[in-house]
């Protein structure tokens, strides 16, 4: 097993660091609920959530193919009045945390979510103060899967892409850490549709859950 103990470790935030999918997945319904459609299960949209808000709003109403569009809007406001009520860390990842900083190693986290909307996230989780670095969807002008925005977190925790790998639950992410220089690592307790193959996005290794990302890590 390869154990990649060496430098600084960047993650995703939705269905890596946090399942924030019932928040999400709430926001979807009652944007369905002012449609004057009928809520769907859970089932159906958690899949595609690290997809993002247009893939979620497309198999969360695919009554009305133009909601992705027309009702972007309307869903962030509904998430973000929800204030993260139903947010939370994954089982696994406040230890993997807190045994990266007993080590000091570094640790970010590099995201396609927009600032707004992961500055409170991260105030809810209580990570806005741990995280050595937060790169959110429009803290650059590109996003994930382009590599700019993991070079820039390199280069903000002052570490050598080439030691650093990114912990994700979408191919956009091994696609940027690869693109950056990075090793990178699935996390397969993450967001994933039945279309999705991770054994074929090239990851250097896959973890089934935190605890086995932590021996990867070379924290256990």
């Amino acid at each position: 097993m390869t154990v990649f103990g060496r430098g600084a470790v960047l993650f995703d935030l939705d269905g890596t660091l946090a399942d924030t999918a019932p928040d999400l997945i709430a926001a979807v319904n009652r944007v369905r609920a002012a449609l004057a459609l009928p809520p769907v299960p859970h089932a159906q949209v958690r899949p595609a959530v690290s997809k993002g808000a247009r893939a979620m709003l497309r198999v969360g109403i695919p009554e009305r193919p133009e909601a992705e569009l027309s009702e972007l809007e309307r869903f962030l406001a509904f998430y973000g009045a929800r204030s993260n009520a139903d947010a939370r860390l994954f089982d696994g990842i406040e230890p993997l945390l807190a045994a990266l900083e007993a080590q000091r190693r570094p640790w970010g986290i590099v995201t396609n979510k927009p600032g707004f909307l992961t500055q409170p996230l991260l105030v809810s989780l209580a990570l806005i103060e741990r995280a050595g670095v937060v790169v959110s969807g429009d803290t650059l002008p590109v996003k994930k899967p382009d590599p700019a925005p993991v070079r820039y977190a390199c280069e903000i925790l002052g570490a050598d892409p080439a030691t650093v790998v990114l912990v994700g639950d979408d191919r956009r992410d091994i696609e940027s850490a690869h693109a950056a220089g990075a090793a990178a690592i699935i996390a397969g307790w993450g967001y994933f549709e039945p279309s999705d193959e991770p054994g074929s996005w090239g990851a250097e290794a896959s973890a089934a859950e935190p605890e086995s990302l932590r021996e990867l890590l070379g924290l256990a």
